[in-house]
C-alpha cells in the first residue's frame, strides 16, 4: 500500500491526512507539538473563521496557481465537508464564516475525531531534522528515529506565530531537496509608525479609513475600525493593508499611511461647522467630530493651542486642520513580527511545483500543502480556506 507521511498536522496537514486515507493510502501523521491543530484554536480571537464563502483565487497574491486548487476543493465543498462532520457554518459579514458554536476548538476537535475514527497514527512532539530521498523517502526524526515513506507531504506552516509549532523546518527540509524560496515576511500584523502623538493616542479606536500611499500616490484603501497604539496602528484595516505595506518595506521603500478620521461628512462640511462654532475653543470645535484623546494630537499637529477660539485661528491654519481630518498622513517605519502576524508573505517557490496536484517539479512524491508555499490571502477567513483547500489537493494526488 502507498504510505504516505505528513509533516505537520496543522489546518492542511489534517485535511491532507485525510485526504490521503480517504484515497486509501497508508498514512502517519508527525506533529512537533503535543496535540494536532495548535494553530487553528488562536483564529478569529478563539471563534474560528475557519473560510470565507466569498473566496476566489483573486483573494491571494498568485491567482493563477490558487484557481486550480479551489476548482478541486471549493468554499463550498468545504461548507459540506464540515457540515459533513457535524459543524453548523454560521456566515457573517464579507462572507466570514464561523462555527455556530463560535468556538475555533469545534473544528479541531471534529478533525481530531475523524483522524481518530480512520485510525491515523500520530507521532506526537516529532521533530523532523532532516529528509532524503532515494527509492524512497527517508525522515529522520531528533531522537534518532528514521521513518519511510512513497510520499511526502510537507504542511510545516511558515513562520507567523512560532508557539504553535511554526519555525520554519518545512522551508530547510525543502531546500534540502533542491528547493528554492522566496524572502518571506510577516503579513496580516500590526503596522509601526513614527509619530510624536503615539503615546497620547494609544488604545483609540475609531471607524476610520486608511490609506497605503507609495510615491505619493494611494495603492490601497481599507474602510473599517482603526486603533492606535503606542508603537503604531492596529484594527482590521491595517492587517489588509500590512501584506503590500511589508513587501515594500523589504525593499526599503518609504510608504506612508494616510488616515482619515472622518467619514461622511465632506470638508465643506466641516468648514460649515467650524463658522457654526466660531465661539467656541479649538478643542470644543471637535468634541463630537472625532475621539476626545485625537483632538490634542491633531490640534498639536497644526500648531493650534487647544483653547484658543476658533474665530481666532487664522484661515490658513483652519484649512490645515480640515486637511488633517481627511489626510492625516504617518510614516510606516515596520510592523511587529513574526510572533505577532497571522501568516507568513513568501515561501517556497510556486513554478517549483505542479499547481494541479501540488507535486514538487523537482523531487518525485513530493507534495505541499498551506502556507509553506508562496501563497497568502487577506484577512477573514482566507488563508484557512487555502489550507483546508491545499491540504485535500496534496492528499488526494499524494495517493495516486
Amino acid at each position: 500500500m502507498n504510505k504516505v507521511i505528513v509533516i505537520g498536522g496543522g489546518a492542511s496537514g489534517l485535511l491532507a491526512a485525510l485526504s490521503a486515507k480517504e484515497n486509501q493510502s497508508d498514512v502517519m501523521i508527525l506533529e512537533r507539538n503535543n496535540k494536532l491543530g495548535k494553530k487553528i484554536l488562536a483564529t478569529g480571537n478563539g471563534r474560528c473563521n475557519f473560510t470565507n464563502v466569498d473566496a476566489t483565487e483573486m483573494h491571494y497574491n498568485h491567482p493563477y496557481f490558487v484557481k486550480p486548487v479551489f476548482e478541486q476543493m471549493t468554499p463550498k465543498k468545504t461548507l459540506a465537508y464540515f457540515e459533513s462532520l457535524g459543524v453548523i457554518p454560521k456566515v457573517e459579514s464579507e462572507g466570514k464564516t464561523y462555527p455556530l458554536s463560535e468556538q475555533a476548538s469545534s473544528i479541531v476537535d471534529v478533525l481530531v475525531y475523524e483522524i481518530e475514527r480512520l485510525a491515523i497514527p500520530v507521532i506526537y512532539e516529532a521533530k523532523v531534522v532532516g529528509i532524503k530521498k532515494n527509492q524512497d523517502f527517508e525522515i529522520t526524526l531528533e531522537d534518532g528515529r528514521i521513518l519511510h515513506a512513497d510520499k511526502v507531504i510537507l504542511a510545516t506552516g511558515g513562520m507567523a506565530m512560532p508557539k504553535s509549532g511554526s519555525d520554519g523546518i518545512g522551508y530547510e527540509l525543502a531546500l534540502s531537496l533542491g528547493h528554492t524560496m522566496t524572502s518571506i515576511f510577516p503579513a496580516l500584523v500590526k503596522l509601526e509608525l513614527e509619530s510624536p502623538y503615539l503615546k497620547a493616542m494609544d488604545g483609540v479606536k475609531f471607524p476610520g479609513t486608511v490609506e497605503l500611499i507609495y510615491h505619493g500616490a494611494s495603492i490601497q484603501t481599507e474602510q473599517g475600525d482603526v486603533l492606535f497604539t503606542k508603537y503604531g496602528i492596529s484594527g482590521p484595516t491595517i492587517l489588509q493593508i500590512s501584506r503590500k505595506a511589508n513587501a515594500l518595506l523589504q525593499d526599503n521603500q518609504l510608504i506612508e499611511l494616510k488616515v482619515v478620521l472622518v467619514n461622511g461628512p465632506e470638508k465643506r462640511d466641516i468648514a460649515k461647522r467650524f463658522s457654526l462654532l466660531s465661539e467656541k475653543t479649538a478643542e470644543q470645535s471637535l468634541i463630537g467630530l472625532i475621539n476626545k484623546r485625537l483632538i490634542h494630537p491633531i490640534l498639536k499637529d497644526v500648531h493650534i493651542e487647544p483653547h484658543v477660539l476658533i474665530k481666532q485661528v487664522n484661515k490658513e491654519k483652519l484649512n490645515l486642520l480640515i486637511q488633517r481630518l481627511f489626510d492625516w498622513r504617518f510614516k510606516v517605519i515596520g510592523s511587529k513580527d513574526f510572533d505577532d502576524a497571522q501568516v507568513t508573505a513568501g515561501g517556497l517557490s510556486i513554478h517549483e511545483f505542479n499547481p494541479q496536484t501540488l507535486q514538487s517539479k523537482k523531487v518525485s512524491g513530493l507534495f505541499v500543502c498551506g502556507e509553506v508555499i508562496d501563497i497568502d490571502g487577506l484577512c477573514g477567513g482566507y488563508n484557512l480556506q487555502w489550507a483546508w483547500a491545499s491540504g485535500y489537493v496534496a492528499g488526494k494526488h499524494a495517493s495516486q
